[in-house]
């Protein structure tokens, strides 16, 4: 018989430690790590918004008396459970640099590579424990090449673009007095993103004052992070910042999926003013219009007019249209929107071009990406999208006339849900299945994938051989 400690509510905390060859072994403080999905970390900060003063410091000075009981040189991380009362019980240490050894560096003010390269060429460590400092609050979201609306299969191919942040910390160089933003990636745009390693793509960081401070820095962070090309997790990390519970600090290990059951959509992430996302697209779309109504050659008397009464027409998934009257009145370089009897006067900074529309509304700074498609607009703040376009009334009343075409049925296929490599094939043409049944297996990003079926049926026919690379939604099958 095998009997385990039951840890209520656990938490994934880890203490950094730095060890040389003369016998001095310090910890550099903690870091959570309990927002976890699939046991896999998605975001990490330092210090612990749970941990007491006293955990912490019993919690690192047994980090260290393990460190220093195999005579551990260079930086590692001791890693704990850490239950709801505080007790805490040893997982495993991790003799390298961690993914997450950025937040350590905010707070520390130390470069842990710098020091691990120190240690290795037989430098004492210049600092005793008394002296390392913990200032401020740091955050990090891994960025992964994945789709959080298709249950996060992972997802490959080109950076048609990839645009972060703007950096205003440097590994290597002091934290500014008040925070900032840092990048570590190895991508760039234009590059691809191959099926054949890890999905992460890129960490961002951010550095507070105090928590609240770095949670909207990288709120803001996230809404300036342009990736197209692929999909990434970014939606999700937006909303998993915003969440009551996360910035009350009350989460443990089983956050996302006692949050998420179901899994991540749209309708997971409520914007607080949904109507400014209606703004922006209608803010936006007058800018078009200036610009078109400004171009030369016209024929006289036919020029453009611009009006300043729009229909904004958003239309559900089984054809539903809803519409929006809004009205926009322009005043120098200010776009004054008027939504429901509110007003918001929208500024922008950059230039149409740009994804990323940095501006203020009423004064108050603000990064949303709007992007146009077609005659339509899709506006990302926050972690809230919506999809839109916005008409005159006449073209509103003659839009209502088109019909709705409805998506194609593909019940009887079996598409594949990424690019990948089709490693088996486990059922065969004229082959009775049924719901829950192994049909296919897909390798992508070091994941296998089990393709399993929807409901019973027959196989009518196999489209794809084992070893082949699938694209994203190419046929695998069909049933009859």
């Amino acid at each position: 018989m095998f009997i385990e400690k039951f840890v209520e509510e656990p938490r994934h905390i880890e203490i950094q430690v730095l060890g040389d060859a003369h016998g001095h072994c310090v910890y550099l403080w903690e870091r959570e790590c309990s927002i976890q999905r699939r046991h896999q970390k998605v975001i990490e900060e330092a210090p612990s918004p749970f941990i007491s003063e006293a955990t912490r410091k019993a919690m690192g000075e047994q980090a260290v008396q393990l460190a220093k009981a195999v005579n551990y040189q260079s930086a590692g991380t001791v890693e704990f459970v850490v239950g709801k009362d505080q007790s805490f019980y040893f997982l495993e240490m991790n003799t390298r640099l961690q993914v997450e050894h950025p937040v350590t560096e905010c707070i520390t003010g130390l470069d842990l590579v710098e020091q691990m390269i120190r240690v290795a060429a037989g430098e004492p460590l210049a600092f005793t424990q008394e002296q390392i400092q913990r200032k401020g609050w740091a955050i990090e979201c891994r960025i992964n090449a994945e789709d959080p609306l298709r249950n996060f299969l992972p997802s490959t191919g080109r950076l048609v673009a990839f645009e972060p942040p703007a950096q205003t910390m440097t590994a290597s160089l002091p934290v500014p007095p008040d925070g900032g933003i840092r990048v570590d990636t190895g991508v760039y745009e234009g590059g691809e993103i191959p099926m054949f390693y890890d999905s992460m793509i890129c960490k961002l960081i951010a550095c507070g004052t105090d928590r609240n401070d770095a949670i909207a820095k990288m709120r803001d962070a996230l809404d300036a992070f342009v990736i197209q090309g692929i999909s990434s997790n970014i939606p999700f990390q937006a909303a998993l910042l915003a969440h009551p519970k996360f910035v009350a600090g009350d989460f443990n290990t089983g956050f996302i999926a006692e949050n998420y059951p179901k899994g991540f959509t749209r309708a997971s992430v409520q914007h607080e003013d949904p109507n400014f996302l209606l703004a922006l697209a209608v803010a936006t779309n007058r800018r078009v219009l200036a610009r078109s109504a400004g171009i030369s050659g016209q024929l006289r008397g036919h020029e453009l007019q611009v009006g300043d009464q729009f229909v904004v027409v958003q239309t559900d998934a089984d054809g539903t249209r809803h519409e929006t009257p809004v009205s926009v009145s322009v005043a120098g370089d200010v776009f004054d929107v008027e939504i429901a009897g509110r007003r918001y006067p929208i500024r922008f900074t950059r230039p149409l071009r740009d994804t990323a529309m940095h501006g203020d509304l009423a004064g108050k700074p603000f990064c949303a990406q709007v992007e146009r498609l077609m005659l339509a607009y899709r506006v990302t703040h926050h972690g809230a999208q919506v999809e839109v376009r916005v008409l005159s009334p006449r073209a509103a009343e003659l839009n209502a006339l088109m019909p709705f075409k409805a998506p194609p049925d593909l019940s009887k296929f079996l598409l594949s849900p990424m690019p990948g490599l089709l490693v088996d094939v486990a059922v065969t043409a004229g082959q009775a299945v049924r719901a829950g049944e192994k049909l296919a297996v897909i390798e992508a990003m070091k994941m296998e994938n089990i393709l399993i079926a929807a409901h019973d049926g027959i196989v009518s026919a196999v489209k794809a051989a084992k070893g082949e690379s699938l694209s994203v939604d190419q046929v695998i099958m069909e049933f009859q």
